[in-house]
């Protein structure tokens, strides 16, 4: 009965999802402001990262958004600051054949971070109920299905011990199309810019839709779903980081690491350091 009342929690959708018009899209941060806020929050990340590889904790971060909503340049700034032997980006793109024939949430559960890793998800599993929806790439009773296949494999991440961040960065229709002009003009990033970019625009209160209900359906007590409002790039990349650096340090000692009293002893015996750091740090591991 306690196992199952404790399912049923893990379960449960929020009281109060978070919608898109939660979002105020009218905030703006200072060039200065922001840059001080990154400063620290990269400290933050890069020593939450340390902990994580000697602890053994582990983090998925999953970046949702429209198109030209800035995911790619907040992932960029957060992957300066974290070592890439325990940090990995995985762009998600169409699914190959290979998948195609396979459960769709096979190829997102070959990325999942190991052991001290954290991993980042451009884009995710939940495309199956937004451009699958959107687009008819899957039957109408498989994408209404996959609602319950979704919470149930983050019930499996967070119970396996895995904190999981999901960021929905959400800009104006207005804001959008500005970004794509600048992709455009900018020849560095015109790579960036589709015709899929433009098409999918007129379906706009479609895509709405099904973000909506995505939120509504897969916010749940254990991996809720933040809204980023996204319309001014700076605001966008301080709050998406302060909800990552908030979930993946909660309830745990961020600290430098204490090395084991088998390196103490060989550091004791080949560096003869002749001060009391080694002494000082044998008392931490007591």
């Amino acid at each position: 009965m306690d196992r199952m009342k404790g399912r049923n929690q893990m379960h449960r959708v929020d009281d109060h999802p978070p919608s898109l018009a939660d979002a105020d899209l009218s905030a703006k941060l200072r060039k200065k402001d922001y840059h001080a806020s990154l400063k620290k929050l990269r400290r933050s990340l890069s020593a939450i990262q340390q902990t994580y590889l000697f602890s053994g904790e582990k983090a998925v971060i999953v970046f949702e958004g429209w198109d030209a909503a800035g995911k790619g340049g907040t992932i960029r700034r957060m992957s300066v600051a974290l070592d890439p032997r325990g940090f990995k980006v995985w762009p998600i793109g169409p699914p190959r054949a290979y998948y195609l024939e396979r459960h769709y949430l096979l190829r997102f559960m070959e990325r999942l971070p190991p052991s001290g890793g954290i991993s980042v998800f451009d884009r995710s599993w939940y495309g199956r109920v937004l451009v699958e929806r959107v687009e008819g790439l899957a039957p109408e009773a498989r994408w209404r299905h996959a609602y319950d296949e979704i919470r149930d494999f983050e019930d499996m991440l967070v119970k396996d011990g895995t904190r999981l961040v999901k960021l929905f960065f959400h800009v104006t229709p207005e804001e959008q199309l500005r970004r794509f002009e600048e992709r455009l003009r900018n020849p560095r990033k015109r790579w960036k810019l589709s015709y899929e970019d433009f098409r999918n625009r007129e379906k706009w209160d479609a895509y709405e839709a099904a973000i909506e209900e995505m939120l509504q359906r897969t916010s749940t007590a254990a991996a809720p779903w933040h809204v980023v409002a996204a319309n001014d790039k700076r605001h966008a990349r301080v709050s998406a980081l302060r909800h990552v650096v908030r979930t993946l340090s909660a309830g745990i000692k961020i600290k430098p690491v204490v090395p084991s009293p088998e390196v103490l002893d060989a550091a004791d015996e080949v560096l003869n350091m002749g001060d009391d750091l080694i002494a000082s740090l044998r008392g931490r591991t007591e």
